[in-house]
């Protein structure tokens, strides 16, 4: 007996193997796509704001207005073009084609000859986009920190006493791509694991061979075992071409340990799966499927995850409704483990809630999916 159940449930997970292989539509949510998601926040999406094109007012004909200026030329952090007169650029940052202005006043070389401490400048940024705002007044904080305290040792003045020096772990560089890539693979994961197990399963309840299957004598736990078990591996095989790819072509670090990366892996594709399961056994309709994944799985996995926008920063009734989101537990662990390694202080919590979310899922699957089979 124990062994015609093996069979039978061998026979489920073949048949539906062969059903990923031969849909075209699987294919391409389980491999064109996520690659195509992969090198768009590997290479068209950045948050990183290099040569940011910004205006030098010089309205002081002096030697160290003239050496400022040829300091922020030469930062690989701006494009700066020069002028004379402030309103010159004005204009142009009005129409959008700077996005800051650095103003160094007439009385500029006269303070600096008298007092190099108190001399100061004025920095103007464009708030309409204000990360953009933020990177051109800190940045042109630096350059002219850094300009000041040379020329202070050059000129035997006296620097401050006190100095901060900045260090940022795991990624020094700050380089977007960094975090970009290990969350797109969440996005990945969410794609297969929600949309695609919605929409296959609710195709089979439209076309009728759901009511076949559950007509014979296989019972319905095992049934949907042979439904998911499929997309799990299907899933963890697109998540590791995807990591092959962030660390070979993307150059993002893995300083964790595979075993670590499949455990996140397993626990967040247990909500997603039972997630799609749901959506499938309560719409039985692959139009409404489709659109009931989005609208839970990916646009919450994309905008209430952290991926993106930070959580700490959203109103707070957005906090509460993100804290149901799986993604929102899923992205920290694979930003550690491929930026830090394997912290499991941070890991174990996060696996905990993304399987207490997954049993609720799942239980309601199987409730809906009975509630169908009387």
């Amino acid at each position: 007996m124990a062994n015609l159940a093996v069979r039978r449930f061998a026979a489920l997970l073949r048949k539906e193997s062969l059903q990923i292989v031969r849909d075209p539509s699987s294919i391409l949510i389980a491999v064109v796509l996520p690659l195509i998601l992969l090198f768009l926040f590997g290479y068209g999406i950045s948050l990183d704001a290099t040569r940011v094109k910004i205006g030098i007012a010089i309205e002081s004909n002096s030697a160290p207005a003239n050496a400022l200026a040829s300091a922020f030329r030469i930062s690989p952090y701006f494009d700066a073009v020069g002028a004379r007169d402030r309103r010159e650029l004005e204009s142009e940052m009005v129409a959008g084609r700077l996005k800051g202005i650095v103003v160094i006043p007439a009385e500029f070389g006269e303070n600096f000859a008298r007092s190099p401490e108190t001399a100061t400048i004025q920095i103007i940024a464009d708030g309409s986009n204000p990360n953009t705002a933020r990177f051109v007044t800190n940045y042109a904080r630096g350059v002219w920190g850094n300009w000041q305290r040379q020329m202070l040792a050059e000129t035997g003045g006296r620097e401050a006493l006190v100095r901060t020096e900045a260090r940022v772990w795991f990624n020094p560089e700050l380089k977007s791509r960094y975090f970009l890539v290990p969350g797109s693979i969440a996005i990945v994961m969410t794609l297969i694991g929600t949309l695609l197990t919605a929409l296959v399963v609710a195709r089979e309840w439209e076309r009728g061979t759901m009511e076949a299957m559950m007509a014979t004598p296989v019972g319905v736990l095992q049934l949907l075992a042979g439904k998911l078990i499929p997309y799990y591996v299907l899933a963890l095989a697109s998540m590791s071409v995807c990591t092959i790819i962030a660390t070979l072509l993307f150059d993002v670090p893995m300083r964790g340990s595979v075993f670590a990366l499949f455990v996140i892996a397993t626990a967040f594709l247990f909500p997603a799966l039972g997630q799609g399961l749901l959506i499938s056994a309560v719409t039985k309709n692959q139009f409404v499927a489709a659109q009931a994944a989005l609208l839970s799985g990916f646009l919450p996995a994309m905008l209430l995850s952290g991926f993106i926008f930070e959580i700490d920063s959203m109103p707070v009734v957005i906090q509460w409704i993100s804290y149901i989101v799986p993604a929102r537990y899923l992205i920290p662990c694979l930003q550690t483990v491929f930026l830090a390694g394997d912290i499991w202080s941070l890991f174990l919590p996060n696996i905990g809630q993304m399987l207490l979310i997954g049993s609720v899922l799942f239980v309601a699957a199987v409730r809906n999916t009975r509630k169908r089979l009387d």
